[in-house]
């Protein structure tokens, strides 16, 4: 059967009637939803609620009334979308610590800054707006703004508001369109009013000259404003950006008190962030929270150190980076033009075109009243005509059939003119009613010449604006709440730098086993070995510091101190945690800070200085840090060296030498250079760095030998020297120790 089609019908592509529906419907919400007007700085529905809240008569200065009966009025009257979405607008509105300036006086339960959201139902809170809603307002019957049909077109809305104040940049505003967002920061009235007046002066002014006035945002909830000043340049220049902003503390008691949060941001979050770091061991430094917030201190969150010896500033500054008492707030000044069209705007492009928005509104209002001026003027012209004819008015209204007309022409007046003198009441007919008029006259002529005055003169017209800026900014405008300071970049603490420090004493059994007993008093060769183990090296440290294991290959490896087994026990094999080559063997071990040096040297003669952190490796395979060398070649025992020292070398013929610390490279890892002359099939057996002033221990056997600094002049040399062969019975050395 074949299909018929209306003539009215249209036909389209699907994939062309899906694109037309997404793009209206995407401009909908752009330009009736998510972004404000430059103008007034309001969405539709904030307009709307305040238009509806002051058509309602809820002043500053009236009675509050239920919130409900404000949004039933705005969402049948103007804003035909949910009444939850219209009363959360609504709330926002009235929050001092989302509004820098809000404009509605909320009364009950609007929220918290902890939760923002935990408002009352709206049949039980009350509302009216607040004295700066008048800025918004106060101009709105005087023919500044235009008008339009609401959704049913039974009633008529502002297009805009005539805002005295540019809104847009005080109170700021969030929203999310489609395929855009916005996110303008809050500022400080006198600073904004400030910077519009001095570009309205003088319109060349550039961006410097404006942040001088204007130098970055202020929020409602204080804080410290600590990004760079570049930034924020960089920020108003191109309408993108972000700002840091600080929590701010004081020290009472020894207790850290944060009296200001970041915008936006929850104390109650901020303790769960603090706490839960506190249960998982991560800030040993705290010992207790406290929330002492009350209506008298918004914010009051006290954080007690564990002792006076906790560096308050290095736990602030590890609370900032770890927790919301930081934070990036975002900034994207995209705003619906006077174009009608969405823009992201630059701090100077956004201040001209609220200028032009209120110099169009100012020169509106003041062409609307001199039209009423005029128009009154006009209507007395013609009263005082009838004044002075006041007995043949009174004949030609009483004898004629159409004295109208007839007055017209008898007084060449105009039909409104006439309209007026019959529509005087008899009791206006007195004699004083002349003097009122004359006197009515007078100071309309005056009014009108100002009126003309201030519309021909550009300057005059400026100078107007200036002034009521200045006056609304004297009524509204307070000192700015959040500090520009300079504040070096938060650091999170290493693991290491939240371990306590504790004394400890690790050690290497010959099998690669290892532990860690508490102290430094600890005989390591008198512990408890397994069958066929015996003791090998140890190393004195502190739980928080960095330790380095070595392998017979020149391989580091990095263990974490405070993880070690008890030396209670037998330890546990390295090989657990670690992965060594084939045939490699751990020869021992250094502890200290990663500025340590440590001395690396191969049995065969050549050997650097580095320091603990060159030798840190997280790879469990190690990382290659000393070239042995062929032949068989192996690390030899390791020694550091924390202060000015010299060097000793042992070889297995028994030759000793010692050489200045200073006269080793310095390398991260490689070979290194020759030690000390070695013949061949000598290898070296020990190296022990040492202050000069200490004493020398030689071990042969069960035997040692003592070398006091003097006595170990002798053995003193170049490096790469052949050394002095030591006394007979110390010609197999096995070990060097320090005494002193």
């Amino acid at each position: 059967m074949a299909t018929t089609h209306d003539q009215d019908s249209e036909r389209l592509p699907l994939n062309a009637f899906a694109e037309k529906a997404y793009l209206d419907y995407a401009m909908y919400v752009i330009l009736d939803r998510a972004l404000p007007h430059v103008g007034d700085g309001l969405k539709p529905v904030q307009r709307r609620i305040v238009y509806a809240m002051s058509e309602l008569g809820l002043s500053a200065a009236s009675k509050p009334k239920k919130a409900a009966r404000t949004v039933g009025d705005v969402i049948g009257k103007f804003h035909p979308h949910g009444d939850s979405a219209c009363y959360e607008a609504m709330v926002i509105m009235a929050q001092p610590f989302t509004y820098r300036y809000p404009l509605v006086d909320g009364q009950g339960n609007w929220g918290t800054a902890d939760d923002p959201k935990s408002f009352a139902a709206m049949r039980y809170t009350e509302s009216r707006l607040t004295g700066y809603a008048a800025t918004l307002l106060a101009e709105l019957g005087q023919g500044t703004v235009d008008w339009q049909p609401n959704f049913d077109g039974t009633l008529d809305e502002p297009a805009t508001l005539p805002a005295r104040l540019p809104n847009v940049l005080l109170n700021g505003g969030t929203g999310i369109a489609v395929g855009m967002a916005t996110d303008i920061p809050p500022h400080n009235l006198r600073e904004v009013a400030a910077a519009t007046i001095h570009l309205l002066a003088h319109p060349e002014a550039d961006l410097d000259a404006l942040m001088t006035h204007m130098p970055a945002p202020d929020f409602p909830t204080g804080a410290e404003i600590i990004t760079p000043a570049a930034e924020l340049r960089r920020l108003y220049a191109t309408g993108n950006g972000q700002i840091k902003v600080r929590a701010t503390y004081q020290i009472e008691a020894g207790e850290v008190v944060i009296d200001a949060l970041p915008f936006q941001t929850s104390g109650a979050k901020v303790l769960e962030q603090i706490a839960a770091q506190m249960a998982a061991k991560k800030l040993p430094m705290v010992s207790d929270l406290r929330d002492e917030s009350d209506h008298e201190n918004p914010t009051r969150l006290v954080i007690v150190p564990r002792s006076n010896r906790v560096d308050t500033e290095a736990m602030m500054a590890h609370l900032f980076a770890t927790t919301g008492l930081e934070k990036n707030v975002r900034a994207n000044i995209n705003v619906i033009g006077l174009d009608g069209a969405p823009q992201v705007k630059n701090l100077r492009d956004l201040l001209a075109e609220w200028l032009s928005y209120r110099t169009a509104t100012v020169r509106r209002r003041l062409e609307y009243r001199l039209d009423q001026v005029v128009d009154r003027l006009h209507i007395l012209e013609g009263l005082l005509t009838a004044y002075l004819n006041i007995d043949e008015v009174i004949h030609i209204i009483r004898t004629e059939d159409e004295p109208r007309d007839v007055m017209m022409a008898r007084f060449e007046i105009t039909d409104v003119q006439a309209d007026a003198i019959l529509n005087l009441r008899l009791r206006h007919l007195m004699k004083l009613e002349e003097f009122k008029i004359r006197g009515e006259q007078d100071t309309l002529d005056a009014e009108r010449k100002k009126l003309e005055a201030l519309l021909g003169s550009e300057k005059k017209l400026k100078k107007l604006i200036a002034d009521e800026i200045t006056a609304d900014a004297e009524t509204y405008g307070d000192e700015r709440r959040s500090r520009l300071v300079a504040r070096e970049q938060a650091r999170a603490l290493s693991e290491a730098d939240l371990l306590p420090s504790e004394a400890v004493t690790v050690v290497l059994s010959r099998e690669g086993w290892i532990r860690a007993a508490k102290g430094h008093d600890v005989d390591p060769e008198g512990l408890n070995y397994r069958t066929g183990d015996a003791y090998l090296a140890h190393a004195a440290g502190r739980t928080n510091q960095a330790l380095i294991v070595l392998d017979s290959t020149g391989r580091s490896y990095s263990l974490a101190a405070h993880k070690l087994p008890s030396a209670r026990g037998q330890g546990e094999p390295l090989t657990g945690s670690l992965n060594p080559a084939n045939g490699a063997r751990f020869v021992g071990v250094a502890i200290g800070d990663e500025t340590l040096t440590c001395v690396l040297a191969s049995t065969a003669g050549n050997g650097f200085a580095t320091t603990l952190a060159d030798m840190a490796s997280r790879q469990k395979a190690g990382k290659a840090t000393l070239s042995p060398g062929k032949n068989g070649a192996s690390l030899a025992p390791t020694t550091t060296a924390a202060d000015e020292a010299e060097l000793c070398v042992v070889t297995s013929a028994g030759h000793l030498l010692c050489v200045a610390l200073a006269d080793l490279p310095q390398l991260a890892k490689g070979k290194g250079n020759k030690l000390i002359a070695l013949k061949t099939g000598e290898s070296i057996v020990a190296v022990q760095a040492l202050a000069r002033t200490a004493t020398l221990i030689v071990y042969s056997g069960k035997r040692y030998k003592s070398l006091k600094s003097a006595e170990r002049e002798a053995y003193r040399g170049a490096r790469a020297a052949r050394g002095q062969q030591l006394p007979r019975g110390f010609t197999s050395v096995h070990a060097l120790g320090v005494d002193g």
